[in-house]
């Protein structure tokens, strides 16, 4: 009694583990979530947004006082003189120990460091969007690849099924040959296309494997995980309404894309960089601040003493005023509004770009509309004459070669209503990307 319970538990067990190797399937969401957050291109972009940070940081503290602090010892052979006394000793060693602290603080320098902070601010902005259109890309990708699969996937069903019907006709057709009803010849060319559809099944086949591969790849999964791989298909029990918008309420949506908003954060950033250089080329105050002491044995007193007596505190101003350096700071400045110039530009040639893309997007989602919809109605209609054709073949009324004729014309009718199918279903994700909505099936 024990070893049969023994049993059923290890069944019940290994049931359980295969099932959940079974049910692996993974989502669209799941797919680009997962993307997003492994990718390597992605981390690396995330290196470089933390390195704009550190530069944002260090653009800051560049207004702060430089501070700097030194102490020095040293001894001496041969010559000296007695400062007390002014003799002059021979052969005597001498050290002496000094130490000094100074400061010193830009007061006024043309708000330079102002507007580098600015465009330290507006690179870390870039950098931002940068890791924001790379998983944008990456989503694209993802979402291509999945409904690819996808696609795959219903081909290779339409397939199965084709071949599955055409072997009960083959045993069919078999039985009449035996009865005498239909010629062997006949039989013959059913076997001919029962063997043409097994082909395009392995093809089919080779269409999904490959596309599995593809997705895995994508989201950098090993290898020993294709097995249990797998993907969730869109749920069809409620008939869905798409609706596709207006090219100009796309367009507006669209002006918040990450490739937008770089364009217009370099755009500002040329127009800081363009300031900071002006103010290199405005005058410049400073202040600066030290103090320091020395102990030598060449005087009397103790260490500490001699530091008290010989403090040296000290405090001073500088102005600076660029007059002539060889026209590098005015070249700069024209090179810089001339970078701006073509910032503007390049944001203007952006939103173009965008434009047009929405254009076709949009297109190309009207015409994978109607392309839909003529393929299904193409689909029904082939689907009705093949099961009149098919009635007709049974019953002797239609020779084989009429029959394989209506089958194959069938299965493209199914396959290239499939990929109408999904091509518009992708089309509309692209609208949804341009529209900042979340892809999801």
């Amino acid at each position: 009694m024990k070893k049969f319970a023994l049993t059923i538990l290890l069944l019940t067990f290994c049931l359980s583990g295969s099932l959940m190797a079974q049910t692996n399937a993974w989502s669209l969401q799941r797919c680009i979530e997962y993307a997003r957050q492994n990718n390597l291109q992605v981390k690396m972009e995330e290196i470089a947004v933390e390195q704009a940070h550190n530069s944002a940081v260090q653009s800051k503290w560049d207004l702060a006082p430089s501070v700097n602090a030194g102490l020095s010892h040293s001894m001496s052979w041969g010559r000296s003189v007695n400062l007390q006394t002014l003799e002059i000793i021979k052969n005597k060693r001498n050290m002496s120990t000094s130490g000094n602290l100074s400061a010193s603080a830009v007061i006024f320098g043309g708000f330079s460091k102002t507007n580098n902070i600015k465009s330290s601010m507006t690179s870390l902005k870039i950098a931002e969007k940068q890791l924001e259109k790379i998983k944008n890309d990456i989503t694209i990708q993802i979402t291509r690849a999945y409904l690819q699969l996808l696609l795959s996937r219903e081909i290779e069903r339409s397939a199965q099924e084709s071949c599955k019907s055409t072997e009960e006709q083959v045993e069919r057709t078999a039985k009449l040959v035996d009865a005498g009803s239909q010629a062997y010849s006949t039989l013959l060319e059913v076997k001919a296309q029962l063997a043409n559809e097994k082909s395009q099944l392995v093809a089919a086949r080779g269409d999904v494997r490959t596309n599995k591969l593809t997705l895995m790849q994508l989201l950098e999964l090993p290898e020993e995980e294709e097995n249990t791989f797998d993907v969730v298909a869109p749920d069809e029990s409620q008939e869905q309404l798409y609706l596709i918008d207006d090219i100009e309420s796309i367009y507006r949506q669209a002006l918040d894309l990450p490739q937008v908003k770089i364009a217009e954060y370099n755009l500002e950033k040329s127009k800081y960089d363009y300031k900071a250089i002006l103010g290199r080329m405005m005058p410049s105050l400073s202040v600066q601040a030290g103090y320091g002491s020395y102990y030598t044995d060449g005087q009397s007193g103790a260490f500490f003493t001699q530091f008290e007596h010989n403090k040296n505190p000290s405090i001073g101003f500088s102005l600076n005023i660029p007059v002539f350096n060889g026209l590098s700071a005015r070249m700069a400045a024209r090179n810089a509004s001339l970078a701006r110039q073509n910032n503007a530009l390049m944001l203007e040639m952006q939103k173009e770009s965008l434009f047009k893309e929405i254009q076709s997007a949009h297109n190309e989602a009207v015409n994978a509309l109607e392309r839909e919809r003529a393929a299904l109605e193409n689909m029904r209609s082939i689907q009705e004459s093949f099961t009149y054709t098919e009635n007709k073949f049974n019953v002797g009324m239609m020779n084989a070669t009429d029959y394989n004729i209506a089958k194959t014309n069938l299965f493209k009718a199914v396959s290239a209503y499939y990929q109408a199918k999904y091509q518009y279903l992708f089309q509309l994700k692209i609208l949804d990307f341009y529209k900042g909505k979340a892809i999801k099936l």
